[in-house]
């Protein structure tokens, strides 16, 4: 089987994980469910309180999740295949801290009660700044290690900014939703949400889709992607402000969820031939089949508080950058 036949083969059982696990959201939860219930719910019949658990808030949350986790996998692959950087991704690299900040500032500052459409246009412009910033360090840096320090810092610096805000919180109702946005959840969400952050979701991963066959060029250095005729600044460009609509619109809908982008790149690389181009698509597929796995593991686990997705996503996906720090340091690649 050639590549082209395994990138599809991988795609359609991403899909189609996809739904069985969207079906499985819907399923699952602290009050049972029969399947043929949620089976009806979902046809639009069944009784009206089976209805509106699947409909308001079980189908709703799924979606989110879903939508959140392909942002940072496409994310995540695209900011790789650019910087030519395995450990690059919007959460590493602090472009979801910045985007959580700018959240942070409006909920602060009441812009919300304004409009609803300022929470999300807060967190993209966070996103595109942070991005923006990274895209023009990248190529001045010597290594990976030194970029993702700048990430780190960068972070660290949008947290500190994020914890001197709720220091200065006026109320303790704006200190639940800045904690909310730090530590990430998809917990009552509606579709108005949704389509608040939609638009932006979908021009960044059209974006993101347009960019995709340069990164292969890119991936021989860009020299050679000039010598083959590729506008590597319009590659840059159509890279940073899809990475940034995509990842502010994630952070709009759940706050600052960390890992995915680098986790799912990781994984369907192989599967792939290591072409850049071809790991967008399956990276964001993987990125939201992980996180409606993680919802659904952050609403089963038996604890008095529901654990927040960003906790369950870290929990999960810190262990595995380490694992893939070590095992590039391990096989001597420069890091």
């Amino acid at each position: 089987m050639n590549v082209s036949d395994k990138s599809l083969t991988l795609n359609v059982g991403l899909m189609a994980a996809t739904a069985i696990t969207i079906f499985a959201s819907c399923l699952l939860g602290t009050q049972d469910l029969a399947f043929g219930e949620v089976i009806k719910a979902l046809m639009g019949g069944g009784d009206s309180n089976t209805s509106l658990i699947i409909w308001q808030i079980r189908l709703p949350r799924a979606l989110a999740a879903l939508m959140v986790g392909i942002a940072l996998g496409a994310s995540g692959a695209a900011l790789q295949g650019l910087l030519r950087n395995p450990l690059a991704e919007p959460g590493v690299l602090g472009v979801s801290a910045s985007a959580s900040l700018f959240a942070t500032f409006a909920i602060y500052w009441g812009l919300v009660s304004l409009s609803p459409w300022l929470l999300p246009v807060a967190t993209i412009a966070g996103a595109l700044l942070a991005t923006l910033f990274l895209a023009l360090v990248a190529p001045r840096v010597g290594s990976v290690l030194t970029l993702v320090l700048i990430g780190v810092g960068l972070s660290s610096l949008a947290g500190a900014l994020m914890s001197l805000l709720i220091n200065l919180a006026p109320n303790p109702f704006s200190v639940a939703d800045m904690v909310t946005w730090m530590m990430g959840s998809v917990a009552n969400r509606s579709f108005l949400d949704l389509a608040f952050a939609g638009p932006f979701w979908v021009v960044g991963l059209i974006f993101l889709a347009v960019a995709a066959p340069g990164l292969r060029a890119l991936a021989l250095g860009e020299e050679a992607a000039r010598a083959v005729g590729l506008n590597i600044s319009v590659s840059r460009a159509l890279v940073v402000i899809g990475a940034g609509l995509t990842t502010g619109a994630a952070v709009s809908i759940a706050g600052a969820v960390g890992f995915v982008g680098i986790i799912a790149p990781h994984i369907v690389r192989p599967f792939v031939g290591y072409d850049p181009a071809r790991t967008v698509l399956p990276s964001a597929l993987l990125g939201g089949l992980i996180l409606m796995l993680a919802d659904c593991l952050a609403r089963l686990v038996p604890t008095d508080q529901e654990l927040k997705l960003g906790v369950v996503a870290a929990l999960i996906g810190a262990p595995l950058f380490i694992l893939i720090a070590a095992r590039r340091q391990a096989l001597g690649m420069q890091t």
